[in-house]
């Protein structure tokens, strides 16, 4: 256990915020490990666009996880990059879809998305309190994982702008509904 943190910052504070940015190195862990059996086990007509749109998606997000990692060393603690650390933090079930279509798998990442970045703006506004730079951080992934969702969207919207799996709540059934 280290007896530092970052300058201007208290242990207290320092221990919050290194405790909220291990919950995001986790839930990134989990979303490029998600991206890539998506990549893996996507199929169907457009597999070749979506098989290669992914792989810039786990690029980033894995470098997220690096850039967030850091942070928290930065704060005095020591980050944790494990399985075993995913799933004490997950607060979320795991990936649901196997192979399946291009469209089903796109209708449950737009939900995975969605989770992610609604508990990273809970992050941001917290952040806003304690550590100016460790949000900072967060409000630029959160751009790019938006600009990531919209893309996913992209293939899931009618001309009307309708998601072709609204409504939907879990994974499987977005999956479902968008195969209909």
């Amino acid at each position: 256990m280290t007896a530092f943190t970052i300058p201007g910052l208290s242990e207290k504070d320092g221990n919050e915020v290194a405790e909220l940015l291990q919950k995001q190195l986790s839930t990134y862990n989990d979303l490029h490990l998600t991206l890539k059996h998506i990549h893996w086990n996507v199929v169907g007509p457009n597999f070749i666009g979506v098989h290669e749109m992914i792989d810039p998606q786990v690029a980033l997000v894995r470098g997220y996880a690096d850039e967030v990692a850091e942070r928290i060393a930065a704060l005095g603690k020591s980050p944790k990059g494990t399985p075993g650390a995913i799933v004490a933090d997950r607060t979320w079930d795991d990936y649901s879809v196997g192979r399946d279509t291009v469209q089903a798998h796109l209708a449950a990442l737009d939900l995975v998305y969605t989770g992610v970045i609604e508990d990273t703006r809970k992050g941001i506004h917290r952040l806003d309190q304690l550590d100016l730079v460790s949000q900072d951080m967060l409000i630029n992934h959160s751009a790019e994982l938006e600009k990531f969702q919209w893309f996913v969207r992209a293939h899931l919207e009618s001309a009307g702008g309708k998601l072709t799996h609204s409504g939907e709540t879990t994974e499987r059934g977005a999956a479902s509904k968008a195969r209909s």
